[in-house]
């Protein structure tokens, strides 16, 4: 029996590295986390078990994933009741987006930094293509980034393709292992390259037409980077579905929202109709950003049968 790290999953084969040696392996049996379904049971970033097939030593069987120190995981995109992992055992995350080219929905990206918090991965917002944006853009560029900011998130303007700022992330990757995630077409792929040129992962084009994301990365996938690193690239994905929530845990999740509860009237304070709620005197006094506020409220009336909310 010998351990590896997943450095890359396709669905039903998974690459596995030891050292230097590199092996594909497939799934021996189902694993489960929490008792949650999972599309996908193995992830990048687990550290599994594996055996060798006799009769060909490039192709193994997984038969026991090592305890997670950590996971990001999602609502799996076809609407069952099922989870989808992204990756497992991550030092960080970093969600990049873009207010153009295309326009990332705001609500998105509180719902991921819900689910980082959620499971005790430290979030990094990367707003990437800056040298795209008109002078509106920039406008509300700085009122986003002092909003997520406030909210306690370090947050970075960046140009992929221009270099602006790529200095800084790559330092905050170092001897790292880091998540790069975003809906299609927000600049992953030209990112690590960017952080490190020889890597060369593939980049679309964005549609011109459309103003959206073309798929360049099919599955997750670990690269090792220069300065000691690690970096796991995800397919882009349009929606951000949370899984295993409860009603009441939502606002934990929300660092601002969470700092101020401690001062509202009720200690069980919903922030929605309570009187003396200092939530919503934040938000009316423009304390409190009401983008991030508008994504808790939608966040809280979710449909608990769709996303398992309780």
């Amino acid at each position: 029996m010998e351990e590896g790290l997943i450095i890359k999953s396709t669905g039903s084969w998974h690459t596995v590295k030891t050292g230097n040696k590199i092996i594909k392996c497939k799934i021996k049996g189902k694993f489960r986390i929490k008792g949650i379904t999972t599309t996908n049971p193995v992830t990048v970033g687990d550290i599994v078990n594996y055996k060798v097939i006799a009769d060909n030593r490039d192709i193994g069987i997984i038969t026991n994933i090592k305890k997670r120190k950590n996971y990001i995981i999602r609502k799996a995109p076809n609407f069952s009741k099922e989870a989808h992992l992204i990756a497992s055992n991550i030092d960080q995350a970093f969600l990049m987006f873009t207010l153009e080219f295309p326009k990332t929905p705001l609500e998105f990206v509180d719902r991921f930094l819900v689910t980082s918090e959620a499971y005790h991965i430290p979030a990094i917002i990367l707003i990437n293509k800056i040298d795209l944006y008109n002078k509106n853009v920039l406008v509300k560029l700085s009122t986003v980034k002092k909003d997520y900011i406030n909210a306690g998130y370090k947050c970075y303007e960046i140009s992929a393709v221009k270099g602006t700022n790529i200095d800084q992330v790559r330092n905050l990757m170092k001897n790292k292992i880091s998540v790069i995630s975003g809906n299609s077409g927000v600049g992953k792929s030209a990112l690590i390259n960017a952080i490190d040129k020889k890597l060369n992962t593939k980049v679309a084009e964005i549609s011109s037409y459309h103003k959206i994301g073309k798929h360049t990365t099919a599955y997750s996938e670990m690269y090792q980077l220069e300065n000691g690193g690690y970096i796991i690239d995800t397919p882009g994905i349009k929606g951000f579905g949370l899984i295993d929530f409860k009603k009441n845990e939502i606002g934990l999740f929300f660092p601002e929202i969470f700092k101020l509860s401690k001062y509202c009237q009720y200690y069980n304070c919903s922030h929605t109709h309570e009187p003396d709620c200092e939530v919503k005197k934040a938000v009316e006094k423009g304390k409190l950003s009401l983008s991030r506020y508008k994504s808790y409220i939608n966040i809280l009336n979710e449909d608990k049968s769709k996303y398992r909310i309780e």
